[in-house]
C-alpha cells in the first residue's frame, strides 16, 4: 500500500470499530480536564478516574482548589504518582488561572503551556477535548502505533506529531487520536501483544516490525 492508501485504511477501520467514541478521562468542564490530564502523567487514566472525583469533591474549581496546601493536594493524589510535582502543579496553575484568567482556563496553546506542570501534551488534550481546537496528542500508544505502521520513524513524539498532522486530515485530528489510543490499548499493546488480532498493523505495519515479531515467537514470517 501506499501511504496514502494505508491512511486510508486506518480511518476507515477505526471509523468501524469506534463509531462512537469514549472519552478516557472523567471530567465536566475544562478545568477538570486540565487537572485529570496532569494526573495522568505516567499513570493510567483508571486509575486517575479514581482519584479525582476524591479530589473534585473538596475542589473542582481554582478558587477552591489554592484553598488546599500543597500537602492536602499530595495526600489526595498520591496513588497517580508523581505527587509532589503534580500538586504543586496543580496549586500553582490554579493560583495563576486567579490572577491572570479570571478563574478560567485561557484557551491557547501558548498560555497553557505557560501554566505550572502544563506541557504541550496536555495543552494538547485540554485544546481539542475541551475547546474543539485540531490537536493531535501524542502518547504512548500514538507514538508506538505510528512506528508499527511505518508513519513516523519513532524517534520522539516531536516527529511523531508532525508526521501525524502530515498524514491525516485535519479536520478528524481530534476524533482519531482518541480512537488510536483505544486501538492501541485494546488491539496493539506493547505488552501481550496479538498480531492476529492486530488487522491495521497486520496489514499495513513496518516490515521489520512484523519480521521481529514473528521471530520473538518463534514463527516464519
Amino acid at each position: 500500500m501506499t501511504k496514502q492508501e494505508s491512511v486510508a485504511f486506518i480511518i476507515n477501520t477505526l471509523n468501524a470499530l469506534y463509531p462512537e467514541i469514549p472519552i478516557p478521562l472523567d471530567h465536566k468542564d475544562p478545568y477538570t480536564l486540565l487537572i485529570a490530564v496532569l494526573l495522568s502523567a505516567q499513570s493510567t487514566d483508571v486509575r486517575v478516574n479514581k482519584i479525582t472525583p476524591l479530589l473534585f469533591e473538596k475542589a473542582d474549581n481554582p478558587y477552591d482548589m489554592v484553598k488546599l496546601s500543597v500537602d492536602d493536594i499530595r495526600d489526595i493524589i498520591k496513588p497517580v504518582g508523581l505527587s509532589p510535582m503534580k500538586s504543586k502543579g496543580i496549586h500553582g496553575l490554579s493560583q495563576i488561572l486567579i490572577e491572570k484568567h479570571n478563574g478560567q482556563v485561557p484557551q491557547s496553546f501558548e498560555a497553557l503551556e505557560a501554566l505550572p506542570a502544563v506541557g504541550h501534551k496536555t495543552a494538547s488534550v485540554v485544546m481539542s477535548q475541551a475547546f474543539g481546537v485540531p490537536a493531535f496528542p501524542v502518547d504512548t500508544h500514538i507514538h508506538r502505533l505510528m512506528y508499527r505502521w511505518n508513519l513516523s520513524n519513532g524517534k520522539n513524539v516531536v516527529q511523531t506529531e508532525k508526521d501525524a498532522k502530515r498524514l491525516f486530515p485535519r479536520d478528524i485530528w481530534n476524533d482519531l487520536h482518541l480512537q488510536i489510543i483505544w486501538y492501541g490499548r485494546e488491539y496493539s499493546p506493547a505488552r501481550g501483544w496479538d498480531l492476529n488480532k492486530d488487522i491495521i498493523t497486520k496489514t499495513i505495519g513496518r516490515k521489520s516490525v512484523i519480521d521481529f515479531y514473528h521471530q520473538s515467537k518463534g514463527n516464519k514470517p
